[in-house]
């Protein structure tokens, strides 16, 4: 993960280590300990993830203070790390085009995400097309349009009210006839409470199928990371919908929460793959989770 990058997670990210780094910074009694786990649930860690996290840094303190190799800060480092379990293997783009469909509420930052990630593939030297499928916001096929000109990005849309999965259809086979790598399909926000509304992306999903066969080969929630452990409920409700392949969290600058993108990977087993701290095509990036945990409290890269 880029230096620059590094220091603006680290900075977003502040909040939350404030909370835990003191103690973090010196032995793990009894009362810090419990402190410790207090303040990790606080930041929605989750209790198996605080549990863990408090048993690696008292332990980091067993050893003779000469032997000690590991501090408290490290092991807990570490824990976090392990929770978050292997990384996700290399996007593969083996079919062409590699359909990827955006998820979530309204608010979550899908639209910038979706041209955040264009951008980032055409450094790449990877075409991309965005399949403008929010036809229920009036003002989302306009943003993507113009994410699309800033950045030199194809686009396909369809009139306010139009079918998204038609609009979805068309995009893909858009994005086959002209031979780009990968299509990323921007649908529009939904309330994870309404039924009638994630039945309509089941059958967005169907009709990718139909258009490019294994469609869509990824399916990712963007999640706004200042919600905490509300996202937990909204991630589990649109993976037994859809059943998603990955998480994209957002807004992860100035969150008191930022441990809640733990407790999401937990529940779902379900990886993170970029994470974003601010406007930019560039403040998106690929996961790391050892840049993240080090930041999460407060430590140097």
């Amino acid at each position: 993960m880029a230096g620059g990058f590094f220091e603006r997670l680290k900075s977003g990210l502040s909040r939350t280590a404030e909370a835990v780094a003191n103690l973090l910074a010196r032995p793990i009694d009894a009362q810090s300990a419990e402190q410790l786990r207090e303040r990790l649930i606080a930041a929605d860690f989750g209790p198996a993830t605080a549990e863990e996290v408090v048993v690696a840094a008292q332990a980091a303190w067993k050893t003779d203070a000469a032997l000690r190799k590991t501090t408290p800060a490290e092991a807990a480092v570490a824990a976090i790390v392990k929770a978050l379990g292997e990384a996700p293997a290399a996007l593969d783009i083996s079919a062409k085009p590699q359909v990827i469909m955006l998820l979530g509420v309204n608010g979550a930052g899908k639209t910038t995400t979706a041209a955040k990630l264009a951008w980032r593939w055409q450094q790449e030297n990877r075409t991309c097309l965005l399949g403008a499928c929010d036809t229920f916001r009036a003002a989302a096929g306009e943003q993507l349009s113009a994410w699309a000109d800033r950045l030199g990005v194809q686009v396909v849309g369809g009139a306010a009210g139009a079918d998204p999965a038609a609009v979805a259809f068309d995009a893909i086979k858009a994005g086959t006839a002209r031979g780009v790598d990968i299509v990323v399909l921007d649908t529009a926000g939904r309330l994870h409470t309404k039924a009638h509304l994630l039945e309509e992306l089941r059958k967005v999903v169907r009709v990718t199928a139909k258009a490019c066969v294994g469609a869509p080969h990824e399916k990712w929630l963007v999640l706004d990371g200042s919600l905490g452990a509300n996202s937990i409920e909204q991630a589990k409700v649109f993976h037994e919908a859809v059943g998603l392949t990955g998480l994209i969290v957002t807004k992860l600058d100035g969150t008191a929460r930022g441990g809640a993108l733990v407790a999401v990977v937990r529940e779902l087993n379900v990886p993170v793959r970029f994470i974003g701290v601010g406007e930019q095509p560039a403040d998106l990036q690929p996961f790391d989770a050892q840049a993240y945990a080090r930041s999460v409290l407060g430590l140097g890269a």
